[in-house]
This record gives structure tokens, C-alpha cells and sequence, in this order.
């Protein structure tokens, strides 16, 4: 009983810790307005607050495994939790932009440390159910994001701070903490030691996996970024446009837990990346041509779209290799390059702006994008798995 007790809440500390990786990040976009007036940030400006911790997701990614030798796994999460704890507390008193960006950078350095770890934790302690396991974890970090996107405008407009709503992530941060402190514990299993992050990178796969992901997620970076300033142009509320974040999110978690536990009995999975990628297409085309006609639909479609596709690609690159860390390891370079790849989708929607005065060319690029990744994935047959990763 004692080790199903502690099963669970180490189900519940996955759950936490994913939750904390996205707030930072979706609480911008609804007071972006607020931001930009005490701060004097241009668009350009604003857009580092999503660039600068993407690109440090991708840059930590290929020194985690160092990182993780230094600390040890269990240390590794813990410090970074407490970065993300310290860097939501230091957006209490953020006196310009420079500030808000460097505590942007803090954060996000944490959650690359975390991100580039939990995928190994989770496929050791929860082999059986992988993708379950996977689902929830991404879920809860979807939903993180729509804690962020509902939290932080409702927090600001009652106390009449901005940098209250962008602050009190600190409260799930220092929970998340604490369960991790109590129920995770060191990796005593032996593993084989980790191949060369140059080994992998001179994988074609290891190349595919990082386009597929870094493209899907720069729709998800500047759909975070610039989604709420878009409608926000069109004349809606900070707290109407909060909402429709939350909703968009919700849909992303809905997704990300539902589609890895339909999928855990096929392990070709390009059946359901591929409805996730005409999810995408439906919403970004929705948001481009007719964004006032549904906005809450096309929302939902390509929340569904994003989050579904994140999850199951988190999957699909822990189902190439059958060790853990081997596996963790390759989703670490996914994610790194993937994140780098990303980060430049919310500065490039920027120019695109400035140029149109509109998001509208910035959502037909992304809509261009899906087609590329849907190319691409026909590729991912899982029965040649075991011969497109060398290790040696």
C-alpha cells in the first residue's frame, strides 16, 4: 500500500511540475498592453518576454546531460523549480522591461532544465504506461498555460498591478517544489552510459524529429505570444482576450491527454498526428480570414491541433530508443533544436506585423508550416525505429 501511496503522488508530482512550465509564458499576451505602457517595450520588445526563454529551452537542452551528471537528476529538478519560484518572485518588483526580460531568461532557463530531464524520469517510473503518463504530463503543461493566460489578467485587474498578475505563479511554483522535494527521489537504477550528443546529431532522424517539433511549436509560441494582442486589435478586452487564451489552452490539455491514451495501442502513430495537423490547418486558416466569425472555434480547433501534436510527439520520439536515458536523451536534442527552431516564430509574426498591420500574413505562415510538417511525418514509420538511431 505504502509504495501504491507513494505511485500516486509521484503521478500528482509529474502532474505539479508540469503545470509550472507554461504560465510564465501565456500570462503576457493578455496584459501586453498594460506591459507595453509602464515598461515602453516595443512589439519587437514585447516578443523577447516569449524568444528569449524559447531559445534558452533549446540551448539548455544540449548541456542538460552535464547539468544532469553534476547534479543528479533529483537535484537538477529541484534547482530548477527553485529558478522558476525566483523568477516569478522577481516580476513582483520588475522596474522596466530589461528586468521583465532577464526574469523571462530565469525562468525559462528552469523549465529547459526540467524539460529536458522529465521526459527520461517518466518513461523510467511509468514504462508501462508511457503514454498516459505523457498525456498528463503534457496536458498539465497545457493547462499550466491556460492558468497563466485566465490567472494573470483576472490577478491584475482586481489589484490593479500587472505585475501581480505576472507574479503570483509563484504560488503553484513553491507547491510544485514541495512535492518534489518529498517524492521524487535520486535515480538509483543503473543506465547505460549516454552516446555523444555528436552521435545523435549526425542522425537524419535526430534532424527530422527537431523540424517537426521546432515547427509545430512555433505555432504554439506565437499563438502564446500574439493571439490576445490580435483580438485585442480587433477591439476586445484584456479580460475577453485572457479568456479566449484560456480556452485555446484548455483545448491544447483536453488534446494533449486524450490523443497519447487513444494512441498507447498502435505504435504507429501518424494516423493521429495527422488529424492533429487538419486541426491546425482549419484554425490558423480560421484565424486568418475570418477571425471575428467563431473566434472561440478556431480557438479550440487549433488548441486541439497544437496540444494534440505536442503530446504525441513526445511519444513518438521516447518510442525510438529503449532505454530510458537514451530516450530522454534524444527528446532532450528534439526539444533543444526544436525550441531554437520555435523561438523565432513570435519575432518573425512581429515584423510580419509591422510590416501588414495585421497578424494575418502570420497566421497563413504558420498555416504553410503544418503542410511541411505533414510531409515530413510520413516518415516516422515506427518499423524502421530500430535502424534509423545509431548508437555506435
Amino acid at each position: 500500500m505504502k509504495f501504491l501511496n507513494h505511485r500516486s503522488m509521484l503521478v500528482i508530482t509529474v502532474a505539479l511540475v508540469g503545470l509550472n512550465l507554461r504560465p510564465f509564458m501565456t500570462s503576457i499576451g493578455p496584459v501586453i498592453h498594460q506591459i507595453r505602457h509602464s515598461t515602453g517595450l516595443s512589439l519587437q520588445g514585447v516578443a523577447l518576454l516569449t524568444l528569449v526563454p524559447m531559445l534558452l529551452m533549446g540551448i539548455i537542452a544540449f548541456i542538460a546531460p552535464a547539468i544532469q551528471n553534476l547534479l543528479g537528476e533529483r537535484k537538477a529538478i529541484l534547482s530548477a523549480l527553485m529558478l522558476i519560484a525566483l523568477g516569478c518572485a522577481l516580476r513582483f518588483v520588475v522596474p522596466n522591461g530589461a528586468v521583465l526580460i532577464l526574469t523571462a531568461a530565469i525562468i525559462g532557463f528552469g523549465v529547459a532544465v526540467i524539460q529536458a530531464i522529465f521526459p527520461s524520469l517518466i518513461k523510467r517510473e511509468f514504462i508501462q504506461h508511457l503514454s498516459p503518463m505523457m498525456g498528463l504530463y503534457s496536458a498539465m503543461l497545457m493547462g499550466g498555460g491556460a492558468l497563466g493566460a485566465l490567472l494573470a489578467p483576472a490577478v491584475a485587474e482586481s489589484r490593479g498591478d500587472w505585475k501581480i498578475g505576472l507574479a503570483i505563479f509563484i504560488i503553484p511554483a513553491m507547491i510544485a517544489l514541495f512535492f518534489a522535494y518529498v517524492f521524487i527521489q535520486p535515480n538509483s537504477a543503473a543506465t547505460k552510459a549516454m552516446p555523444k550528443v555528436r552521435v545523435l546529431l549526425k542522425q537524419p532522424r535526430t534532424w527530422l524529429l527537431i523540424s517537426c517539433f521546432g515547427l509545430i511549436n512555433g505555432g504554439y509560441s506565437s499563438i502564446v505570444a500574439w493571439l490576445a494582442p490580435a483580438f485585442q486589435d480587433l477591439g476586445w478586452s484584456t479580460t475577453a482576450s485572457g479568456h479566449l487564451m484560456a480556452v485555446l489552452t484548455l483545448s491544447q490539455a483536453a488534446a494533449a491527454l486524450l490523443l497519447p491514451s487513444l494512441s498507447r495501442d498502435n505504435k504507429d502513430r501518424r494516423s493521429w498526428i495527422a488529424l492533429t495537423l487538419v486541426l491546425q490547418l482549419i484554425g490558423f486558416a480560421g484565424l486568418a480570414l475570418r477571425p471575428e466569425w467563431m473566434p472561440y472555434l478556431w480557438a479550440v480547433i487549433v488548441g486541439a491541433g497544437l496540444g494534440g501534436c505536442f503530446a504525441l510527439l513526445m511519444v513518438v520520439v521516447l518510442d525510438h530508443l529503449p532505454d530510458p536515458t537514451h530516450a530522454g536523451q534524444l527528446s532532450a536534442l528534439m526539444q533543444g533544436g526544436g525550441f531554437i527552431l520555435a523561438a523565432m516564430a513570435p519575432l518573425l509574426l512581429a515584423v510580419f506585423h509591422s510590416l501588414t498591420g495585421t497578424y494575418v500574413m502570420g497566421w497563413i505562415w504558420h498555416f504553410s508550416m503544418v503542410i511541411v510538417v505533414g510531409v515530413l511525418m510520413i516518415r516516422l514509420n515506427p518499423q524502421h525505429y530500430d535502424k534509423v538511431i545509431r548508437l555506435n
